[in-house]
Protein backbone atom coordinates (compact mmCIF):
# COMPACT_ATOMS: atom_id res chain seq x y z
CA UNK A 1 0.00 0.00 0.00
CA UNK A 2 1.04 3.58 -0.80
CA UNK A 3 2.47 6.42 1.94
CA UNK A 4 0.38 8.49 0.47
CA UNK A 5 -3.55 7.45 -0.03
CA UNK A 6 -5.21 7.67 -3.28
CA UNK A 7 -7.55 10.77 -3.19
CA UNK A 8 -10.83 11.06 -5.64
CA UNK A 9 -13.20 13.57 -6.08
CA UNK A 10 -16.29 12.61 -6.60
CA UNK A 11 -19.02 15.67 -8.14
CA UNK A 12 -22.73 14.94 -8.20
CA UNK A 13 -25.47 17.47 -7.12
CA UNK A 14 -27.82 14.43 -5.25
CA UNK A 15 -25.95 13.56 -1.98
CA UNK A 16 -27.73 10.06 -2.25
CA UNK A 17 -25.50 9.75 -5.21
CA UNK A 18 -22.15 10.84 -3.28
CA UNK A 19 -23.18 8.47 -0.58
CA UNK A 20 -23.51 5.38 -2.46
CA UNK A 21 -20.08 5.97 -4.98
CA UNK A 22 -18.34 5.76 -1.38
CA UNK A 23 -19.73 3.16 0.06
CA UNK A 24 -19.35 1.34 -3.21
CA UNK A 25 -15.28 2.22 -3.07
CA UNK A 26 -14.80 2.30 0.70
CA UNK A 27 -12.90 -1.29 0.73
CA UNK A 28 -10.45 0.17 -1.38
CA UNK A 29 -9.08 2.85 1.55
CA UNK A 30 -9.41 5.38 -1.03
CA UNK A 31 -9.58 9.39 0.25
CA UNK A 32 -13.24 10.12 -1.11
CA UNK A 33 -13.16 14.06 -1.10
CA UNK A 34 -17.06 15.18 -2.34
CA UNK A 35 -18.59 17.96 -4.37
CA UNK A 36 -22.36 19.24 -4.56
CA UNK A 37 -21.54 21.25 -7.44
CA UNK A 38 -19.16 22.09 -10.51
CA UNK A 39 -18.94 25.25 -8.65
CA UNK A 40 -18.11 23.55 -5.66
CA UNK A 41 -15.25 21.29 -7.11
CA UNK A 42 -13.55 24.15 -8.46
CA UNK A 43 -13.08 25.36 -5.18
CA UNK A 44 -11.92 22.26 -3.56
CA UNK A 45 -9.03 21.81 -6.83
CA UNK A 46 -7.80 25.70 -5.93
CA UNK A 47 -6.70 24.24 -2.71
CA UNK A 48 -6.05 20.70 -3.50
CA UNK A 49 -4.60 19.33 -7.01
CA UNK A 50 -3.08 16.18 -6.24
CA UNK A 51 -6.36 14.23 -6.94
CA UNK A 52 -5.80 10.65 -9.07
CA UNK A 53 -9.05 10.75 -10.39
CA UNK A 54 -12.18 12.42 -11.04
CA UNK A 55 -15.62 11.15 -11.06
CA UNK A 56 -18.06 13.72 -12.21
CA UNK A 57 -21.75 14.02 -12.85
CA UNK A 58 -23.34 15.16 -16.22
CA UNK A 59 -26.47 16.70 -15.63
CA UNK A 60 -26.33 18.94 -12.56
CA UNK A 61 -27.50 22.65 -12.45
CA UNK A 62 -25.75 25.82 -12.69
CA UNK A 63 -22.70 23.93 -14.47
CA UNK A 64 -22.93 20.66 -15.92
CA UNK A 65 -19.82 18.27 -16.02
CA UNK A 66 -18.89 19.16 -19.42
CA UNK A 67 -18.48 23.08 -18.25
CA UNK A 68 -16.91 22.17 -15.15
CA UNK A 69 -14.44 19.84 -16.97
CA UNK A 70 -13.65 22.77 -19.38
CA UNK A 71 -12.48 25.08 -16.66
CA UNK A 72 -10.61 21.94 -14.60
CA UNK A 73 -8.15 21.38 -17.65
CA UNK A 74 -7.71 25.34 -18.41
CA UNK A 75 -5.58 24.76 -15.36
CA UNK A 76 -1.83 23.10 -15.71
CA UNK A 77 -1.68 21.55 -12.87
CA UNK A 78 -5.08 19.54 -12.97
CA UNK A 79 -4.70 18.99 -16.82
CA UNK A 80 -3.23 15.25 -15.93
CA UNK A 81 -6.13 13.87 -13.47
CA UNK A 82 -8.55 11.59 -15.02
CA UNK A 83 -12.40 12.26 -15.32
CA UNK A 84 -14.86 9.67 -15.49
CA UNK A 85 -18.36 10.99 -16.56
CA UNK A 86 -21.14 8.93 -14.59
CA UNK A 87 -24.68 9.72 -17.07
CA UNK A 88 -27.87 8.42 -17.55
CA UNK A 89 -27.98 8.68 -21.25
CA UNK A 90 -26.42 5.62 -22.55
CA UNK A 91 -27.34 6.30 -26.16
CA UNK A 92 -27.04 10.05 -26.69
CA UNK A 93 -23.28 9.90 -29.21
CA UNK A 94 -23.29 13.47 -29.23
CA UNK A 95 -23.29 13.84 -25.25
CA UNK A 96 -20.51 11.04 -25.33
CA UNK A 97 -18.38 12.76 -28.16
CA UNK A 98 -18.47 15.68 -26.53
CA UNK A 99 -17.32 14.56 -23.16
CA UNK A 100 -14.47 12.89 -24.79
CA UNK A 101 -13.86 16.24 -26.63
CA UNK A 102 -13.14 17.98 -23.40
CA UNK A 103 -11.02 15.35 -22.10
CA UNK A 104 -12.68 12.58 -20.38
CA UNK A 105 -11.30 9.13 -19.66
CA UNK A 106 -14.88 7.22 -19.72
CA UNK A 107 -17.92 6.85 -19.32
CA UNK A 108 -20.19 4.81 -16.77
CA UNK A 109 -23.76 4.84 -17.15
CA UNK A 110 -26.63 4.96 -14.39
CA UNK A 111 -27.42 2.91 -12.54
CA UNK A 112 -23.87 2.53 -11.39
CA UNK A 113 -22.64 -1.42 -11.49
CA UNK A 114 -20.64 -1.24 -8.12
CA UNK A 115 -18.23 -3.82 -9.98
CA UNK A 116 -17.86 -2.20 -12.87
CA UNK A 117 -17.25 0.81 -11.18
CA UNK A 118 -14.56 -0.18 -8.93
CA UNK A 119 -13.00 -1.84 -11.71
CA UNK A 120 -12.70 1.40 -13.46
CA UNK A 121 -11.43 2.93 -10.50
CA UNK A 122 -8.89 0.65 -9.64
CA UNK A 123 -7.39 0.54 -13.32
CA UNK A 124 -7.62 4.80 -14.39
CA UNK A 125 -6.27 4.92 -10.63
CA UNK A 126 -3.42 2.65 -11.41
CA UNK A 127 -2.70 4.65 -14.84
CA UNK A 128 -2.91 7.37 -13.19
CA UNK A 129 0.03 6.24 -10.11
CA UNK A 130 2.26 4.89 -13.68
CA UNK A 131 1.71 7.98 -15.61
CA UNK A 132 2.51 10.55 -12.26
CA UNK A 133 5.55 8.34 -11.55
CA UNK A 134 6.88 8.82 -15.27
CA UNK A 135 6.33 11.93 -14.68
CA UNK A 136 8.29 12.39 -11.56
CA UNK A 137 11.13 10.76 -13.27
CA UNK A 138 10.80 13.26 -16.42
CA UNK A 139 11.29 16.30 -14.01
CA UNK A 140 13.89 14.45 -12.05
CA UNK A 141 15.69 13.60 -15.32
CA UNK A 142 14.95 17.32 -16.61
CA UNK A 143 16.34 18.63 -12.98
CA UNK A 144 19.80 16.43 -12.91
CA UNK A 145 20.26 17.49 -17.16
CA UNK A 146 19.63 21.02 -15.69
CA UNK A 147 22.16 20.88 -12.78
CA UNK A 148 24.30 18.86 -15.11
CA UNK A 149 23.95 21.92 -17.72
CA UNK A 150 24.76 24.15 -14.41
CA UNK A 151 28.31 21.72 -13.54
CA UNK A 152 29.19 22.21 -17.19
CA UNK A 153 28.85 25.90 -17.53
CA UNK A 154 30.85 25.99 -13.96
CA UNK A 155 33.47 23.59 -15.43
CA UNK A 156 33.94 25.99 -18.27
CA UNK A 157 34.09 29.19 -16.79
CA UNK A 158 36.52 27.35 -14.50
CA UNK A 159 38.55 26.75 -17.16
CA UNK A 160 38.48 29.71 -18.91
CA UNK A 161 39.47 31.28 -15.57
CA UNK A 162 42.38 29.02 -14.96
CA UNK A 163 43.31 29.83 -18.80
CA UNK A 164 43.30 33.49 -17.78
CA UNK A 165 45.16 32.99 -14.53
CA UNK A 166 47.97 30.71 -16.83
CA UNK A 167 47.83 33.35 -18.86
CA UNK A 168 48.35 36.52 -15.99
CA UNK A 169 50.74 33.96 -14.88
CA UNK A 170 52.77 34.19 -18.03
CA UNK A 171 52.37 37.62 -18.14
CA UNK A 172 53.69 37.96 -14.32
CA UNK A 173 56.79 35.32 -15.22
CA UNK A 174 57.42 37.36 -18.55
CA UNK A 175 57.77 40.14 -16.60
CA UNK A 176 59.86 38.30 -13.63
CA UNK A 177 62.57 37.26 -15.97
CA UNK A 178 62.36 40.75 -17.54
CA UNK A 179 62.96 42.44 -13.90
CA UNK A 180 65.67 39.38 -13.05
CA UNK A 181 67.53 40.02 -16.01
CA UNK A 182 67.87 43.83 -15.27
CA UNK A 183 69.03 42.94 -11.91
CA UNK A 184 71.25 40.81 -13.33
CA UNK A 185 72.71 43.75 -15.61
CA UNK A 186 72.40 46.21 -12.66
CA UNK A 187 74.42 43.51 -9.92
CA UNK A 188 76.90 43.36 -13.48
CA UNK A 189 77.01 47.45 -13.56
CA UNK A 190 77.63 47.05 -9.42
CA UNK A 191 79.79 44.94 -9.16
CA UNK A 192 82.24 45.63 -12.47
CA UNK A 193 81.47 49.03 -13.85
CA UNK A 194 81.30 50.52 -10.60
CA UNK A 195 84.55 49.26 -9.48
CA UNK A 196 86.21 49.90 -12.71
CA UNK A 197 86.43 54.06 -11.99
CA UNK A 198 87.15 52.96 -7.88
CA UNK A 199 89.94 51.02 -9.03
CA UNK A 200 91.36 53.05 -11.20
CA UNK A 201 90.76 56.30 -8.21
CA UNK A 202 93.09 53.38 -5.89
CA UNK A 203 95.64 52.64 -8.29
CA UNK A 204 96.34 56.57 -9.36
CA UNK A 205 95.84 57.81 -5.37
CA UNK A 206 98.73 55.43 -4.61
CA UNK A 207 101.13 56.61 -7.25
CA UNK A 208 100.39 60.29 -6.70
CA UNK A 209 101.53 59.19 -3.23
CA UNK A 210 104.76 57.24 -4.55
CA UNK A 211 105.31 60.04 -6.85
CA UNK A 212 104.76 63.27 -5.46
CA UNK A 213 107.76 64.69 -6.53
CA UNK A 214 106.94 64.69 -10.37
CA UNK A 215 104.44 67.40 -11.24
CA UNK A 216 103.41 66.35 -14.57
CA UNK A 217 102.79 62.84 -13.53
CA UNK A 218 100.60 64.34 -10.79
CA UNK A 219 98.59 66.31 -13.01
CA UNK A 220 98.21 63.21 -15.01
CA UNK A 221 97.47 61.38 -12.24
CA UNK A 222 94.65 63.75 -10.73
CA UNK A 223 93.10 64.02 -13.96
CA UNK A 224 93.00 60.20 -14.17
CA UNK A 225 91.09 60.34 -10.95
CA UNK A 226 88.78 63.33 -11.90
CA UNK A 227 87.85 61.38 -15.10
CA UNK A 228 87.05 58.05 -13.12
CA UNK A 229 85.01 59.97 -10.59
CA UNK A 230 83.01 61.98 -12.90
CA UNK A 231 82.27 58.15 -14.66
CA UNK A 232 81.55 57.05 -11.25
CA UNK A 233 79.05 59.90 -10.69
CA UNK A 234 77.51 59.51 -14.09
CA UNK A 235 77.09 56.01 -13.49
CA UNK A 236 75.16 57.08 -10.29
CA UNK A 237 72.97 59.49 -11.46
CA UNK A 238 71.73 57.33 -14.50
CA UNK A 239 71.17 54.70 -11.62
CA UNK A 240 69.07 57.07 -9.67
CA UNK A 241 66.99 58.47 -12.66
CA UNK A 242 66.51 54.92 -13.98
CA UNK A 243 64.99 54.18 -10.18
CA UNK A 244 63.64 57.24 -9.91
CA UNK A 245 61.48 56.91 -13.60
CA UNK A 246 59.81 53.78 -11.70
CA UNK A 247 58.31 55.42 -8.71
CA UNK A 248 56.98 59.16 -9.74
CA UNK A 249 53.48 60.26 -11.28
CA UNK A 250 53.25 62.94 -13.39
CA UNK A 251 50.29 64.66 -14.71
CA UNK A 252 49.71 64.98 -18.75
CA UNK A 253 49.40 68.41 -20.00
CA UNK A 254 48.72 68.83 -23.84
CA UNK A 255 51.85 70.17 -25.64
CA UNK A 256 53.92 71.44 -28.81
CA UNK A 257 56.42 68.90 -29.23
CA UNK A 258 58.32 71.53 -31.62
CA UNK A 259 58.69 73.56 -28.05
CA UNK A 260 60.10 70.30 -26.32
CA UNK A 261 62.57 69.18 -29.11
CA UNK A 262 63.82 72.96 -29.28
CA UNK A 263 64.08 72.46 -25.88
CA UNK A 264 66.10 69.50 -26.07
CA UNK A 265 68.26 70.56 -28.66
CA UNK A 266 69.01 73.98 -26.56
CA UNK A 267 70.37 71.66 -23.17
CA UNK A 268 73.05 69.74 -26.58
CA UNK A 269 74.03 73.10 -27.77
CA UNK A 270 77.93 72.48 -26.87
CA UNK A 271 78.06 69.21 -28.32
CA UNK A 272 76.14 70.27 -31.51
CA UNK A 273 78.35 73.04 -31.95
CA UNK A 274 81.26 71.03 -31.13
CA UNK A 275 80.64 67.83 -33.74
CA UNK A 276 79.13 70.57 -36.28
CA UNK A 277 75.43 68.63 -36.16
CA UNK A 278 72.67 69.85 -37.86
CA UNK A 279 69.32 69.14 -36.56
CA UNK A 280 66.30 69.27 -39.05
CA UNK A 281 62.86 69.41 -37.34
CA UNK A 282 59.85 69.55 -39.23
CA UNK A 283 56.76 70.69 -37.70
CA UNK A 284 55.33 68.37 -35.16
CA UNK A 285 52.06 67.93 -33.55
CA UNK A 286 50.73 69.29 -30.18
CA UNK A 287 48.79 66.39 -27.70
CA UNK A 288 48.74 65.05 -24.30
CA UNK A 289 52.35 64.35 -22.65
CA UNK A 290 54.40 64.91 -19.74
CA UNK A 291 56.70 67.79 -21.28
CA UNK A 292 59.69 66.68 -18.79
CA UNK A 293 59.78 63.15 -19.93
CA UNK A 294 59.54 63.54 -23.48
CA UNK A 295 62.05 66.02 -23.59
CA UNK A 296 64.36 63.39 -22.06
CA UNK A 297 63.29 61.11 -24.69
CA UNK A 298 64.60 63.70 -27.52
CA UNK A 299 67.83 64.83 -25.28
CA UNK A 300 68.81 60.84 -25.21
CA UNK A 301 68.08 59.80 -28.87
CA UNK A 302 69.61 63.46 -30.26
CA UNK A 303 72.88 63.10 -27.75
CA UNK A 304 72.53 59.08 -28.89
CA UNK A 305 72.99 60.50 -32.65
CA UNK A 306 75.87 62.55 -31.95
CA UNK A 307 77.59 59.98 -29.60
CA UNK A 308 77.37 57.15 -32.44
CA UNK A 309 78.52 59.45 -35.30
CA UNK A 310 81.06 58.54 -38.01
CA UNK A 311 84.49 59.77 -37.29
CA UNK A 312 84.61 61.53 -40.54
CA UNK A 313 81.08 62.78 -41.45
CA UNK A 314 79.36 65.27 -39.14
CA UNK A 315 76.05 64.13 -37.41
CA UNK A 316 73.16 65.01 -40.02
CA UNK A 317 69.61 64.62 -37.63
CA UNK A 318 66.17 64.53 -39.22
CA UNK A 319 63.19 64.89 -37.00
CA UNK A 320 59.73 64.50 -38.34
CA UNK A 321 55.88 63.17 -37.76
CA UNK A 322 53.32 61.04 -39.45
CA UNK A 323 49.49 60.78 -38.33
CA UNK A 324 48.57 57.62 -38.33
CA UNK A 325 44.33 56.58 -37.80
CA UNK A 326 43.34 53.60 -36.80
CA UNK A 327 40.16 51.42 -37.99
CA UNK A 328 36.99 51.16 -35.37
CA UNK A 329 36.80 54.27 -33.87
CA UNK A 330 40.04 53.42 -32.23
CA UNK A 331 42.52 56.59 -31.46
CA UNK A 332 45.05 57.81 -33.60
CA UNK A 333 48.53 57.81 -33.11
CA UNK A 334 51.23 59.85 -34.82
CA UNK A 335 54.76 57.78 -35.74
CA UNK A 336 57.91 60.34 -34.33
CA UNK A 337 60.73 59.23 -36.54
CA UNK A 338 64.26 60.54 -35.63
CA UNK A 339 66.82 59.54 -37.84
CA UNK A 340 70.96 59.80 -38.15
CA UNK A 341 73.48 59.31 -40.25
CA UNK A 342 75.67 57.31 -37.82
CA UNK A 343 77.38 54.08 -37.48
CA UNK A 344 74.55 51.99 -37.25
CA UNK A 345 73.46 48.93 -35.42
CA UNK A 346 73.41 45.24 -36.25
CA UNK A 347 69.94 44.15 -36.90
CA UNK A 348 70.47 41.41 -34.43
CA UNK A 349 71.43 44.12 -31.50
CA UNK A 350 67.69 45.81 -32.10
CA UNK A 351 66.22 44.66 -29.12
CA UNK A 352 69.33 44.72 -26.71
CA UNK A 353 69.75 48.62 -27.14
CA UNK A 354 66.38 49.25 -24.96
CA UNK A 355 67.30 46.62 -22.19
CA UNK A 356 68.43 48.70 -19.08
CA UNK A 357 72.63 48.33 -18.57
CA UNK A 358 73.09 47.34 -22.05
CA UNK A 359 75.80 48.53 -24.36
CA UNK A 360 76.80 47.49 -27.35
CA UNK A 361 80.35 49.36 -27.64
CA UNK A 362 82.73 49.39 -23.96
CA UNK A 363 83.18 52.40 -22.49
CA UNK A 364 86.51 53.09 -23.63
CA UNK A 365 84.72 52.81 -27.04
CA UNK A 366 82.09 55.32 -26.94
CA UNK A 367 81.23 56.68 -23.22
CA UNK A 368 77.77 55.80 -21.20
CA UNK A 369 75.87 53.79 -19.03
CA UNK A 370 73.75 51.70 -21.12
CA UNK A 371 70.54 53.50 -19.60
CA UNK A 372 69.35 56.21 -21.68
CA UNK A 373 67.40 53.97 -23.76
CA UNK A 374 65.78 51.75 -21.58
CA UNK A 375 64.11 55.32 -20.06
CA UNK A 376 62.97 56.25 -23.44
CA UNK A 377 61.40 52.79 -23.49
CA UNK A 378 59.96 53.41 -20.09
CA UNK A 379 58.79 56.56 -20.53
CA UNK A 380 57.00 55.62 -23.39
CA UNK A 381 55.50 52.85 -22.00
CA UNK A 382 53.65 55.35 -19.77
CA UNK A 383 52.39 57.50 -22.41
CA UNK A 384 50.42 54.34 -23.83
CA UNK A 385 53.06 53.88 -26.49
CA UNK A 386 56.32 52.59 -27.84
CA UNK A 387 59.61 53.35 -29.32
CA UNK A 388 61.54 51.11 -31.71
CA UNK A 389 63.66 50.98 -34.23
CA UNK A 390 65.21 50.25 -37.44
CA UNK A 391 68.99 50.43 -38.55
CA UNK A 392 71.93 49.40 -40.72
CA UNK A 393 75.75 49.23 -40.01
CA UNK A 394 77.60 52.05 -41.71
CA UNK A 395 73.86 53.47 -42.81
CA UNK A 396 72.41 55.16 -40.01
CA UNK A 397 69.55 54.31 -37.41
CA UNK A 398 65.66 55.17 -37.45
CA UNK A 399 63.81 55.93 -34.06
CA UNK A 400 60.14 55.47 -33.89
CA UNK A 401 58.29 56.78 -31.19
CA UNK A 402 54.68 56.27 -31.02
CA UNK A 403 52.30 58.11 -28.91
CA UNK A 404 48.47 58.33 -29.26
CA UNK A 405 47.22 61.48 -30.44
CA UNK A 406 44.56 61.31 -27.11
CA UNK A 407 45.34 59.33 -23.56
CA UNK A 408 42.70 58.16 -21.74
CA UNK A 409 42.81 58.53 -18.21
CA UNK A 410 42.11 55.12 -17.12
CA UNK A 411 44.72 53.69 -18.76
CA UNK A 412 46.83 56.09 -17.03
CA UNK A 413 49.29 54.88 -14.34
CA UNK A 414 52.16 56.39 -12.27
CA UNK A 415 55.27 55.39 -12.42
Amino acid sequence: MNKHPVKILVVDDRQDNLLSIETILEKEQYMIVQANSGRAALKVLLQETDFSLILMDVQMPDMNGFETASFIYQREKLKNIPIIFITAHTHEEEAVYKGYHVGAVDFIHKPVNPQLLRIKVGLFVELYRKTHSLQEQEKSLLEANAQLQREIAEKEASALKIRELNRQLHRSNTHLKKVNEELDRFAYVASHDLQEPLRKIRVFTDMIRSKTDNNADLEKYTAKIAEAAHRMQQLVDDLLRFSRHSAQGWDFVEADLNEIVKEAVSELEINIQQTQASIQVDPLPCIPVIPTMMRQVFNNLLSNAIKFRKKQEPPVVHIYARRQALEDAGIATYQIFVTDNGIGIDNRYLEDIFAVFKRLHSYQEIEGTGIGLSICKKIMEHHNGSISATSEVDRGTTFIIGIPEKQQLKDLQAF
